[in-house]
C-alpha cells in the first residue's frame, strides 16, 4: 500500500473493521466503512490520505492474503450488485480474488492505479449472495497486497439507463453490405429500454486496425507483427474514451476478435502476444472509466465433419489469458456458437447458402449471418450474461 509508519507492537496487525452499516434513504445503497466491526483488515486503519468516507480506511499490509472482509446482509438470496471505493496510488494493479461465504466469485479482480492515493474510485462487480449474512472478502494474490479500501456497498440498484458499446468485426457489426447481419444488430432486442447499443463493430478488422486503422501498415518488423506509422487511436475508438460522451461508470464494453486477426499477412495480422497486450488495453480502458468490459471468443464458422460441427477459430487461450489477468469475465461464444449449429443439425452440408435451414441461418458463406442467424447469436450472448450473472443482467428482458 502506501507508504505508512507502524504502530506500537501492542496495536493488533489485523484490526477488526469494515460491517456497521451506514443508514440509508429506501431504495439507497447499504454501505459499509472499512472502519468499523465486525470485518477485518489484515493492516491498519488510516485517516491520512484525503477525500475518504467515514472516518477512515483499510491500508492492507503488503503481502498476499493481507485481505479486508466484510460482513454483509441481504434481503434475500439471489445476485447483487456490489460496489468497493478504493484508491490505488501506485503505478500497478494490485488484483484480488473476490471471494463470498468462502468461495471465489471474481478471481483476481483488477484494482488498477487510480493516479493518487486521494484518488478514490467505484469498482462495482456482480455476486450471489445467500439471505442473511455473508462474508465478502478481498485477497490479494500479489506482494503487492490491496489498494487502499474505503468501503463497500450492497444493494445498489442500477442505473436508470446504460450505454452497451461493441467493438469487434463483421460478425458482430450492425451490417456490412447486402444481407450481412452482425448479432450487435440484434442485441437491443433482447434488453430494456435503459440500455443503449453503440455498435463500434466493423468488417474485415484486427483488434490492432479496429484500434489503430489505417496506421498498421503491410510491413512486419523482427518480432512478425504489423509496424504502425501512427499510435493515434482511429476515431471510433477515441469517441469510446471521450470523457464527456465516451464510456462511463455503470457502461459496458463487449469485446469480440480473433477471426481476421490469424491472417498471416499485414495489416490484418496479430501475433499471440500483441493481440493480449491490445485486448489488455481495452479492458483496462473501461475498467479505469467504471466500466464494465466483457471479453467474447470469436464466434465460430460452420464447418461439418461428417454430421457434426467442429470448431474452427483461434486465439481462444489468448482471450482467456487477458480474461484471468485482468480479472474480466469471457462469454465463450465460439463454443456456444458451434454447439447451437450442432443443436439445429446444420451438419451434414452440401454447401448451399441459398436455401434450407443454413441459408436462412447464414449469409452466402460460413462466416457471416442472416438477420434471423444474427438474432440467434445475440440470443446466446444474452443468455451467457443472465448465465453468468454480469452487470448487464440487470438490463435483459
Amino acid at each position: 500500500m502506501s507508504l505508512r509508519i507502524r504502530l506500537p507492537a501492542a496495536v493488533a496487525l489485523t484490526v477488526v473493521v469494515a460491517s456497521a452499516v451506514i443508514a440509508a434513504e429506501a431504495s439507497a445503497a447499504t454501505r459499509y466503512e472499512a472502519e468499523n466491526a465486525p470485518a477485518t483488515c489484515a493492516g491498519l486503519i488510516e485517516s491520512n490520505h484525503a477525500g475518504f468516507s467515514g472516518s477512515g480506511f483499510c491500508n492492507a499490509d503488503n503481502a498476499a492474503g493481507a485481505a479486508a472482509q466484510f460482513t454483509v446482509t441481504a434481503p434475500a438470496a439471489g445476485a447483487a450488485t456490489i460496489a468497493i471505493r478504493y484508491a490505488n496510488g501506485g503505478t500497478s494493479n494490485r488484483p484480488a480474488d473476490v471471494l463470498v461465504n468462502g468461495t471465489v466469485a471474481h478471481a483476481g479482480s483488477a484494482f488498477d492505479p487510480t493516479g493518487a492515493w486521494t484518488t478514490w474510485v467505484t469498482k462495482t462487480l456482480t455476486v450471489s449472495l445467500n439471505a442473511g449474512d455473508n462474508t465478502i472478502r478481498l485477497n490479494p494474490t500479489t506482494a503487492a497486497g490491496l489498494a487502499n479500501i474505503d468501503y463497500l456497498e450492497t444493494g445498489a440498484p442500477p442505473s436508470a439507463t446504460t450505454t452497451v458499446w461493441l467493438a469487434g468485426d463483421s460478425t458482430v457489426a450492425a451490417n456490412s453490405g447486402g444481407n450481412v447481419v452482425g448479432w450487435g444488430r440484434e442485441l437491443g432486442a433482447y434488453l430494456t429500454s435503459g440500455a443503449t447499443v453503440v455498435n463500434s463493430a466493423i468488417g474485415g478488422r484486427s483488434v490492432q486496425t479496429w484500434l489503430y486503422e489505417s496506421a498498421v501498415t503491410g510491413t512486419k518488423n523482427s518480432a512478425g507483427e504489423c509496424v504502425l506509422s501512427s499510435t493515434a487511436y482511429a476515431a471510433r475508438w477515441q469517441a469510446m474514451l471521450d470523457a464527456s460522451t465516451g464510456m462511463k461508470a455503470g457502461d459496458h464494453l463487449f469485446i469480440q476478435f480473433g477471426i481476421n486477426d490469424g491472417s498471416s499477412t499485414c495489416p490484418r495480422h496479430v501475433g499471440s502476444a500483441r493481440y493480449r497486450e491490445l485486448l489488455t488495453t481495452m479492458v483496462r480502458a473501461a475498467q479505469q472509466r467504471g466500466a464494465h468490459p466483457t471479453l467474447v471468443t470469436p464466434v465460430s464458422a460452420l464447418s461439418c465433419s461428417g454430421s457434426t460441427a467442429t470448431p474452427t477459430r483461434g486465439f481462444l487461450t489468448e482471450t482467456f489469458d487477458v480474461g484471468r489477468a485482468t480479472g474480466t469475465p469471457v462469454i465463450d461464444l465460439h463454443k456456444l456458437s458451434y454447439t447451437l449449429y450442432n443443436s439445429l443439425r446444420f451438419c451434414p452440408f452440401n454447401g448451399d447458402y441459398s436455401s434450407g435451414p443454413v441459408g436462412a441461418f447464414f449469409a452466402d458463406d460460413h462466416t457471416h449471418f442472416e438477420a434471423a442467424g444474427a438474432r440467434q447469436i445475440a440470443g446466446l450472448v444474452t443468455k451467457a450474461v443472465r448465465d453468468q450473472q454480469l452487470a448487464l443482467s440487470a438490463y435483459l428482458r
